[in-house]
């Protein structure tokens, strides 16, 4: 269901040359329209509220900081950590192919270290921006 819209001047649905007062709750006073543009066959009889329309504002990232998310890097390295794959996501191909390798022999320490630095944010991306955003 939606919300009613707020009072104001709309096109009467019952006579699309009059505007008239929609209090909330029902039209009620009528004048002659005061737009020249011909009116729409496909309007609504009652008005999409403007609020309902307005895409909600994206969040900024801070400047000088990884678009990729935290969060993510910490659930594939603590699942698929030992392969590597937290690094390969951050962009660091490398490091990531190094654990892929070394990290089995190292008895996974390095590995569990690895994902502490990621949990605790001192994990950089491959464009070495700091990986501090936990969305």
């Amino acid at each position: 269901m939606t919300p009613p819209a707020s009072p104001g001047w709309y096109v009467d649905p019952a006579n699309p040359a009059l505007e008239s007062w929609w209090n909330g709750i029902a039209y009620t006073h009528s004048r002659p329209r005061t737009d020249t543009a011909p009116p729409d066959a496909s309007a609504s009889p009652h008005p999409t509220p403007a609020y309902l329309a307005v895409p909600a504002p994206a969040r900024p990232r801070p400047a000088g900081v990884s678009p990729k998310s935290r969060t993510v890097a910490a659930i594939l390295g603590f699942f698929l950590g030992a392969l590597g794959i937290h690094r390969f996501y951050l962009g660091n191909i490398g490091l990531g192919i190094a654990l892929l390798v070394i990290g089995p022999f190292t008895g996974l320490i390095w590995n569990l270290v690895d994902w502490i630095i990621v949990l605790a944010g001192a994990a950089h991306d491959g464009e070495n921006l700091p990986v501090t955003e936990w969305s």
